[in-house]
């Protein structure tokens, strides 16, 4: 189920930070977008992002920017909707479906980025969520990685904004194909 953000939000820190990791022009898949944060700022980059939502009526304001297509989706209720596609990148924040995480890696392409943030243990001293089950253990993201990603950058810990919480973070790299170029870190 999608985490609903208000339109006037900003993106999410963490994704402001990594996006210039994302190849130029380059295709985004935006799991659990929401009103379209992540997609709007994205697509102002010139990237060429795919908004999933199970809400099809958040999508409905994203209808008419130029570099976004929306699809509307129940990632949790269905088969992946992206099986044999890959992205640029993948962007995921406030969003946890175990299932879909080993799906997420696989939908990228070689040097495709993983931009993922969102609720770990802890959280709920701060509010919601509160159930294990949307809350992320300690390493989950890193154990994740291992062996498929090069993590760039990964952090556990207490944000005060945008409300207090306790957050994990990962910006990873799938490996790039054999004799392919890699940009420099």
């Amino acid at each position: 189920m999608s985490a609903t953000h208000p339109v006037d939000e900003p993106p999410s820190d963490w994704v402001r930070r990594f996006a210039p990791r994302i190849a130029v022009g380059g295709s985004v898949l935006d799991v659990a977008c929401g009103s379209g944060r992540h997609a709007r700022f994205l697509a102002a980059q010139g990237l060429q992002v795919l908004a999933v939502d199970i809400d099809a009526v958040a999508l409905e304001p994203l209808k008419d920017i130029a570099g976004i297509r929306r699809h509307a989706a129940d990632l949790e209720g269905s088969p992946w909707p992206f099986a044999g596609q890959t992205f640029d990148a993948v962007v995921v924040t406030r969003y946890l479906h175990r299932p879909l995480l080993a799906l997420m890696v696989d939908a990228l392409a070689p040097d495709g980025v993983l931009i993922y943030e969102t609720f770990a243990a802890g959280n709920e001293r701060f509010g919601r969520p509160r159930n294990p089950e949307f809350l992320l253990q300690p390493g989950e993201l890193l154990e994740l990685a291992r062996g498929r990603l090069r993590v760039l950058a990964f952090e556990d810990l207490y944000v005060e904004l945008p409300k207090p919480a306790m957050m994990q973070r990962i910006c990873a790299v799938r490996a790039a194909v054999a004799g392919k170029n890699s940009p420099p870190l």
